[in-house]
């Protein structure tokens, strides 16, 4: 193995190079012969580095080129680029290589994916793109890629593969296996037989672990599972991903409107719904939006991020209004505005840990109407614990930093508000965001915080105000 450093020549072989560091990171020396090859306009030893690589791998070394040098890669490798690795690398890497590219090229590599990889390739593209690769595509398969597109975003149909094996009913177990035997354009994986009837209406599935322990004169209807989980080609990629996790399932067949069988999804595809819906609600939560990428430019990224932000500073000045009600005592004692933070931070960071766990229960399907009291009242104790706990931490600081022994009180008190406050709002804010049919995730972090704020601040300084205006 090469010593990171090394120089290597640019015939070196995927072989002789290794791809990645102990990190799991691209090795700079690797992405250099790559370079190297695609300057001197090197097929051959292109194909030798990278030619065998995984789609993923392949993925990975596109974004680590410069942007000009990506489509030059595709063009060099032509019928030896996977354009599956196209679905592995960030969503403006894709757009900038699929813009520099002729559409007959798109096309020709499209042609070679499973459906559903098609569709993610393409579905970012503007209409007037998509239709000129199409327009590149034979009848057939241009008829079953649009139809794919035609689907709402995020939705099963986009997701799906139209290549399934469908048998009859009449069919016996022998002949399903010698059809699979002889029958050279199958998927390339599958893992159950669906049998539908003359019209492609679904009437069940037989897995083919049970086919193959069944003797050959035995009817395939006699082994189907009649009452086959299924999803419609519209119901949202997220439901879908929900099924699979619920049920442990490995592939569910897609249906339309009149239970016709159109495709199936799999478990790998759902791994990558997963993925990506868990990515959008950690961005939601920190106000960002779904498809901000690491590539997108600064203006992009500035933009999408600029409302939030303006939001937030509307309640930071409606929590800021607050000190204003206060500012006599405030000035008379200094503990006051330096203890007042301390307060509203806690009950932000209270909040925060319980909306984490609101909007995740709520996504998951977790959090439902049967147990929100039940969610809602354990949170309020919970507030009211840590808040009791911290009434005695902060109090007792409280009073070593200032020696006002009331002081220490007051502090206290006001932890207590906040944080059974905070345990509040992080679940009731959440709730009530889904109800109206928004996220929560998007939503609720500004509202929430603006809660423990104002609490916070209004508990402690109210406190304060009433304790030692009447001493």
């Amino acid at each position: 193995m090469l010593e990171p450093g090394t120089q290597t020549p640019a015939s070196a072989t995927a072989a002789d190079l290794p791809l990645r560091d102990e990190e799991g990171t691209i090795r700079g020396e690797f992405v250099e012969s790559v370079r190297s090859a695609v300057e001197a306009a090197d097929a051959e030893t292109l194909r030798r580095l990278v030619g065998e690589l995984h789609e993923a791998d392949l993925g990975d070394l596109l974004e680590a080129l410069d942007p000009d040098e990506r489509p030059e890669l595709i063009t060099l490798l032509g019928d030896d680029f996977d354009f599956t690795a196209l679905a592995e690398v960030d969503h403006a890497v894709r757009e900038e290589i699929l813009d520099e590219l002729p559409p007959e090229t798109v096309a020709e590599g499209v042609r070679e994916l499973d459906l559903d990889d098609a569709v993610y390739i393409l579905e970012g593209l503007p209409q007037e793109e998509q239709d000129e690769i199409l327009d590149q595509l034979p009848p057939p398969e241009r008829v079953a890629l649009a139809r794919s597109l035609q689907y709402p975003e995020d939705s099963a149909g986009r997701r799906m593969q139209t290549e399934y094996i469908a048998v009859p009913p009449s069919w016996r177990v022998g002949h399903a296996i010698d059809y699979m035997r002889e029958t050279e354009d199958l998927p390339e994986r599958f893992y159950e037989l669906y049998v539908v009837d003359t019209d492609s209406r679904l009437l069940g599935a037989v897995s083919l672990d049970r086919l193959l322990r069944t003797k050959r004169p035995t009817l395939v209807s006699e082994l189907m599972e009649a009452e086959r989980r299924r999803v419609r080609a519209t119901e949202d990629q997220s439901e879908v991903a929900r099924l699979f996790e619920r049920y442990n399932l490995i592939a569910v067949p897609v249906v339309d409107e009149a239970d016709r069988l159109v495709g199936v999804i799999t478990v790998d595809d759902v791994v990558d719904v997963i993925e990506e819906e868990a990515e959008k609600e950690i961005k939601a939560m920190g106000g960002v939006t779904g498809d901000e990428h690491l590539s997108d430019s600064v203006w992009t990224i500035a933009r999408g991020r600029f409302n939030w932000l303006l939001v937030n500073l509307a309640t930071a000045f409606l929590a800021s209004s607050v000190l204003g009600i206060f500012e006599g005592e405030l000035q008379k004692m200094v503990a006051l505005a330096v203890l007042a933070p301390i307060v509203a931070s806690q009950g932000g960071n209270a909040a925060t840990q319980t909306m984490t766990v609101a909007v995740r229960a709520l996504a998951t399907r977790e959090l439902r109407d049967s147990n929100a009291r039940r969610v809602v009242l354990r949170e309020l104790l919970v507030g009211l614990v840590n808040g009791l706990a911290f009434a005695v931490i902060t109090g007792v600081v409280a009073y070593a930093w200032f020696k006002i022994p009331d002081l220490g009180l007051v502090i206290g008190l006001a932890m207590v508000c906040n944080l059974v406050a905070a345990a509040l709002g992080g679940i009731l804010i959440p709730l009530a965001i889904s109800k109206f049919r928004l996220d929560p995730a998007v939503s609720s972090g500004v509202f929430v915080t603006t809660v423990t704020d104002v609490v916070g601040f209004f508990s402690f300084l109210g406190i304060a105000t009433l304790w030692f205006g009447l001493k």
